[in-house]
């Protein structure tokens, strides 16, 4: 098999608008791309912080299926992961921009790297980790 590279984790929404707003304005992202497909009654958008589709770069794809307001999460998923140079100030634009912060800044666990939890409006959990660069 030849090298591949990490295009996108897709996650479903209730509410594109909404969930839009929340990675732009609260965790800094870019609305890359998005893709309209009446036909099949979804909507694709692609959020990340880079330049749209550049090598190693990942990204989140929101899909909103017309008419679906709520999806369950089972048990298998567990969270997406953001680097960012500040956690608690992070949680503090969060939580200032109506988000939820579920595990206050602090360090990981049984070790010194500064996290934290945060929640989409899907309820969707993401881990913010403290990184220099």
């Amino acid at each position: 098999m030849t090298t591949g590279r990490f295009l996108h984790t897709m996650i479903r929404v209730g509410d594109l608008e909404r969930s839009i707003a929340f990675y732009t304005k609260l965790l800094g992202m870019k609305e890359l791309r998005r893709r309209d497909v009446p036909e099949g009654k979804y909507t694709l958008a692609f959020l990340g912080y880079g330049e749209g589709n550049k090598e190693g770069q990942g990204e989140i794809e929101l899909t909103y299926n017309y008419g679906v307001e709520k999806y369950e999460h089972g048990n298998a998923f567990g969270h997406l992961a953001i680097g960012v140079p500040d956690v608690k100030a992070a949680c503090e634009a969060v939580r200032a921009g109506g988000g939820k912060v579920t595990r206050e800044p602090g360090p990981v666990k049984f070790g010194t790297t500064v996290i934290a939890f945060v929640e989409d409006p899907d309820g969707y959990k993401i881990e913010l980790i403290e990184r220099m660069s």
